[in-house]
């Protein structure tokens, strides 16, 4: 069993042609689409064109259901700035329901040298808003400061006769509050809890605003320059070279 899972949950093992034909077309097991986009984005990466008949199939899984390959895909669609069709599914995706996704095109147009995703990743810098919902109340839920990857839950909670939902962290990171005490009865889209953004999204959204940041995202990169507990030291370093490039592009334009 653990071999199994290993091997069909790797997405570093080598898949032939036919098989990444097959496994993109694989709705019943969207890792298996996964799996072959980061094939096709490593062939990218290296320039080969060998993955360009695929290209078609990378632009429709902009609109897949399934959040995983959505992100997946933004990724992968960064690695060849020559393709029109990749520019403008990057585009579309701006405006998609997961954070995470909007986040991942805007971070690959940058690779366009497109700065339309710029408050896209402005937002990866700031705590993800949990909010309740239905009206009801909080059973159980996680400490405050505890790591939380994508998807795992925040909070169990309770509402109308007897039902319970899972209440899921839309990012990677770690818990910075609990906002509603267990037990009292709020309304539906109360904030009830906030998530601050993890190492990696900092890292990456810091780095794009090294190339597209502008003054009025100052705000959002100086509270990572501090010396604060979960704040690695390659992000107080990258936040401080961000901030340097976004002043010395202003004081060039005036």
């Amino acid at each position: 069993m653990p071999f199994l899972f290993w091997w069909g949950t790797w997405f570093g093992r080598p898949l032939s042609d036919q098989q990444i034909g097959e496994y993109l077309n694989d709705e019943k097991h969207p890792r298996h689409i996964q799996h072959a986009l980061v094939q096709l984005g490593d062939r990218m990466a290296r320039r080969d064109g060998a993955a360009k008949p695929w290209y078609p199939d990378i632009a429709r899984l902009a609109a897949h259901p399934v959040e995983e390959v959505r992100n997946t895909d933004a990724w992968v669609m960064g690695q060849d700035t020559a393709s029109r069709a990749f520019h403008d599914a990057l585009l579309n995706m701006l405006q998609d329901p997961s954070v995470t996704v909007r986040g991942n095109a805007a971070l690959s147009l940058v690779r366009f040298a497109d700065p339309s995703g710029r408050s896209q990743i402005v937002a990866l810098l700031q705590p993800a808003k949990i909010l309740a919902p239905a009206g009801g109340s909080i059973l159980d839920a996680g400490k405050p400061g505890t790591a939380i990857h994508q998807g795992g839950i925040i909070a169990k909670f309770g509402y109308g006769s007897e039902q319970t939902a899972e209440v899921r962290s839309p990012i990677s990171g770690r818990i910075r509050s609990i906002n509603v005490p267990t037990g009292v009865v709020v309304a539906a889209g109360t904030e009830i809890a906030t998530v601050d953004p993890g190492d990696e999204q900092v890292w990456e959204a810091l780095r794009a605003l090294y190339l597209i940041g502008q003054p009025d995202d100052l705000p959002a990169i100086r509270p990572y320059e501090r010396e604060l507990p979960g704040i690695s030291d390659r992000v107080r370093q990258q936040s401080a070279l961000a901030e340097n490039a976004i002043l010395e592009r202003a004081k060039k334009q005036l």
